[in-house]
């Protein structure tokens, strides 16, 4: 199983942060990837220490013939068509897609850095202690097991120490 993970929280070209998650859902699902699943949308408090607006997330499944180095710079090419800036870590961003697992293959980050992109680590590295991702990841794929912690979503969802009013769901379009 392949899983992605969604933010945004600032307007950009494709509109408000939940225009611009549904569009990156859309747009998952094009020649290069198939979208399987998406959850609903997330609002959630901001991670990390910047002042800034809350966040839209999701999660998705897909399916892709691309391997993941491809498959990132593919999903960054996604991101720089929303016009994504990576100018302040945990920073406001238009557009953040995340691959949090990749078939449960496990990736060290040991490659070298090719230009400004930094190996890349599989499972992604802060899936275990962040309810904006673990929680849609439950929604779509309550039987997915971290491939390092053998742990589920929503166990992990479970452990954390979080505010009651850190995310909630936002209601279905119908």
């Amino acid at each position: 199983m392949i899983l992605i993970g969604l933010g945004s929280n600032v307007e950009g070209p494709w509109g408000s942060p939940e225009d611009t998650v549904r569009t990156a859902l859309e747009r998952l699902d094009g020649s290069q990837t198939k979208l399987v699943k998406a959850s609903r949308l997330l609002s959630s408090k901001p991670f990390g220490p910047i002042d800034q607006p809350d966040y839209i997330n999701a999660a998705a499944i897909i399916t892709t013939s691309l391997n993941p180095e491809r498959l990132m710079r593919h999903l960054h090419d996604l991101e720089l068509q929303a016009d994504r800036r990576r100018t302040v870590r945990w920073g406001p961003r238009t557009l953040d897609i995340d691959l949090l697992d990749y078939d449960g293959l496990v990736l060290t980050g040991d490659g070298e850095t090719k230009g400004h992109q930094k190996p890349l680590l599989l499972p992604h590295p802060g899936i275990v202690d962040r309810a904006f991702v673990l929680a849609p990841v439950d929604e779509i794929a309550p039987q997915w097991r971290h491939p390092l912690t053998g742990k589920t979503a929503g166990q992990m969802l479970a452990e954390l120490d979080i505010e009651p009013d850190a995310y909630y769901f936002l209601p279905a379009d119908d």
